[in-house]
């Protein structure tokens, strides 16, 4: 420890202001003769005598020794557990200025496990707060450090958090890339399965599901369920139930994928995630109002159930997909007004970033506007929630949405845009365009 030369000079200042004299201070481990040479700048004292005196002082040592305090360990946990907690209670806002403050006190070269865990803590505020474009620009950089030094930064939870920012701006390839490669160097390794491995699977699933590739899909979901039955942690089951449900409802296996979210349901209601278990019951919702034997009624009550529990401790985004699934519901139940209301809150609180799920509003408002009889606005909301999906490269939702736009069209009387529309669905769907040319078949791409 580095002691400065005026050390003598506050020992004799402190001790004055405490009222004590030189034999009190000196106590029994020390000699007055000692503490009148240490304040006579005539010894140079060590620094378990300098802790004694500042115990005996009742002062930091960092007012003896000149130096600025020093947060202890346990001091940085008791942050990062208010920056945590903050999140968890859906203030994005205030965690992130939590991790921020936290990271500023801290060293990097002296701390820099503290320094990583508040800069991963804002990008996940971020991230939740739905500034994804931020969010990802420091999760890149958390993965890249983490090849550098596994010891100090989480690789697997960055990597989720990766493939979620990527997938919810659109940008599936990339969401895939990252994702396969770290699964395939867990495979390389022939590591045994780990809760956070099968998180990673199961986020894989859904942004196969997303790209329209249900075989991929179904094949980690498959594979999650089993690798979950390995671990003790309920929840990596309870996940891979929840993703291997929404593959069944996509193939059309509506009522095995009921039974896998209801046993993914009795799984997170036994725990204390209510964040996690309201955004199982939006999914669940879903379920319902697209069965074979659709329950708008109680997929309804369900989402208010939802969206009750996400205003108090979910983010604005999880308050907007919460809003999205009851403007379907809405439709469904023929409350259009209500269905445009809830829709456009839902893009509102969505902002620009999540380019999929806004995608999906506007298909509702298309829906929710046709059936009041504004045909022009539907069009327009049909194309521009067509042309997100294609952006995001979810070819095959977005055929469905250009062939539904073309059925609008189709119906307003516009026939040569109902075409063109139906043309889109089918360049999505990997179909080339055919036309004859005199005598001749050509083909384009």
């Amino acid at each position: 420890m580095k002691i400065s030369g005026e050390v003598g000079a506050r020992i004799r200042c402190l001790r004055r202001t405490a009222g004590m004299s030189q034999a009190e201070l000196a106590g029994d481990g020390l000699s007055a003769s000692y503490i009148s040479l240490l304040e006579a700048g005539k010894r140079v004292p060590s620094a378990d005598v300098l802790v004694q005196l500042a115990r005996r002082l009742g002062c930091d040592l960092s007012d003896l020794t000149g130096a600025p305090a020093q947060i202890s360990v346990n001091e940085f946990q008791v942050e990062l557990n208010y920056a945590e907690m903050t999140l968890n209670n859906g203030d994005p806002d205030s965690s992130f200025e939590a991790y921020h403050t936290l990271q500023e006190k801290v060293s990097f070269a002296d701390r820099p496990e503290v320094w990583y865990k508040a800069e991963y803590g804002m990008a996940r505020s971020l991230e939740h707060g739905g500034r994804l474009e931020e969010a990802v620009a420091r999760f890149e950089s958390l993965h890249e450090a983490s090849l550098d030094h596994p010891d100090l930064v989480p690789r697997l939870p960055t990597v989720i958090a990766l493939c979620r920012c990527y997938r919810e701006l659109g940008n599936l390839s990339h969401a895939i890339e990252v994702a396969e490669a770290t699964l395939a160097e867990l495979d390389k390794f022939q590591l045994r399965p780990t809760v956070i491995g099968i998180e990673l699977l199961s986020t894989l699933v859904g942004v196969y599901m997303e790209r329209g590739d249900m075989h991929r899909a179904a094949y980690l979901a498959t594979q999650a369920i089993e690798q979950a039955g390995t671990v003790t942690d309920s929840r990596a089951l309870g996940a891979a139930y929840w993703n291997a449900s929404v593959v069944m409802h996509r193939n059309g296996n509506t009522a095995d994928a009921l039974t896998l979210i209801e046993k993914a349901l009795a799984i997170y209601a036994e725990g204390e995630d209510q964040r996690a278990l309201a955004r199982l019951r939006n999914a669940y919702a879903m379920l319902l109002l697209q069965s074979e034997t659709a329950q708008p009624e109680l997929a309804h009550d369900v989402l208010e159930q939802s969206l009750t529990s996400l205003r108090e401790v979910g983010s604005s985004v999880d308050v907007a997909y919460c809003l999205s699934a009851l403007a379907q519901v809405e439709l469904r139940l023929e409350n259009a007004e209500a269905a445009i209301d809830h829709a456009e809150q839902a893009l509102e609180l969505l902002g620009t970033g999540h380019r999929l799920q806004s995608a999906r509003n506007y298909l509702v408002l298309a829906a929710a506007r046709l059936a009041l009889g504004d045909r022009e606005s539907a069009q327009q909301a049909h194309e521009r929630g067509a042309l997100m999906l294609e952006a995001s490269e979810a070819n095959r939702q977005a055929a469905f949405a250009w062939a539904e736009l073309a059925e609008i069209l189709r119906l307003c009387g516009e026939d040569e845009r109902a075409v063109w529309a139906y043309r889109q669905s089918m360049r999505c769907m990997g179909h080339r365009e055919t036309f004859l040319t005199g005598q001749k078949l050509t083909s384009r791409t």
